[in-house]
């Protein structure tokens, strides 16, 4: 039984998140479906992370195992042509070992979060990026997340039904960038909490609206204490944007 492996984008602000769920949009149930009606098999994929309602990827990583040795191509293309309608898309597929896993083969996985930073609201990218309309010191933002890089106890970063074994986390890159209108954050980790990404862009926003001093953010973390943590950003500004693989197959 051929498994291929598929990258995926979309537009999460249509869905209740990635994970299949009865009655409700999700991606993962668009993708299914699109996979029976070219392939007539009822299949459940799997992915490399849950991506939480409102929340997009650029580079979202799954697999599924399919009775008839398709060609590639043919599976992407067909995929895509039962999704016209829909803000998903798959990018590449292609085959891979039987051992190999969209979750559990993954080595790392990267976030990226836009926050249009302009007086004007967007007229293009609404609900595609965070509108903070207040100026942002993107370098402050970018010293204080220096903090939060490296192995901690995340938990002033971690959602109250994180179902994470342990708030220890090693994150491997935490920066603030300004592009034009734009300030981007960009993190990257083996794997991350629930909301910890959007928990620590909520906090470091603080920081760049000057609310708080740089110092702060390695004291709310040592505080372990999710009360600590600033206002969570919301979750249209967010992409899935890379998972890495130490091997293909």
């Amino acid at each position: 039984m051929p498994r291929y492996r598929l990258t995926v984008e979309y537009d999460g602000s249509g869905y209740c998140g990635f994970q299949a769920q009865a009655s409700l949009p999700t991606v993962q149930g668009t993708l299914e479906r699109a996979i029976l009606a070219f392939s007539g098999e009822a299949v459940r994929i799997a992915a490399a992370g849950r991506t939480d309602t409102g929340v997009h990827a650029t580079a979202q990583t799954v697999h599924v195992d399919l009775a008839r040795d398709w060609p590639e191509r043919t599976v992407m293309n067909a995929v895509n042509a039962h999704m016209m309608e829909e803000p998903v898309a798959v990018l590449d597929c292609r085959k891979v070992s039987d051992d190999w896993h969209a979750r559990f083969s993954a080595t790392g996985r990267g976030y990226l979060y836009r926050i249009l930073n302009r007086p004007a609201p967007p007229a293009l990218d609404r609900k595609r990026v965070w509108h903070v309309k207040q100026p942002l010191d993107a370098e402050a933002m970018d010293r204080a997340a220096q903090a939060l890089v490296g192995l901690h106890d995340f938990t002033t970063f971690r959602d109250v039904n994180c179902q994470s074994a342990s708030p220890e986390k090693t994150l491997d890159q935490a920066s603030v960038v300004r592009v034009g209108e734009e300030v981007q954050l960009v993190f990257a980790a083996r794997s991350f909490l629930h909301r910890q990404v959007r928990s620590m862009t909520g906090t470091l926003v603080q920081v760049g609206l000057g609310r708080w001093a740089v110092e702060d953010v390695a004291r709310v973390l040592a505080a372990r204490d999710r009360a600590a943590c600033g206002p969570v950003a919301p979750a249209e500004g967010l992409y899935l944007d890379r998972v890495n693989y130490e091997t293909e197959a």
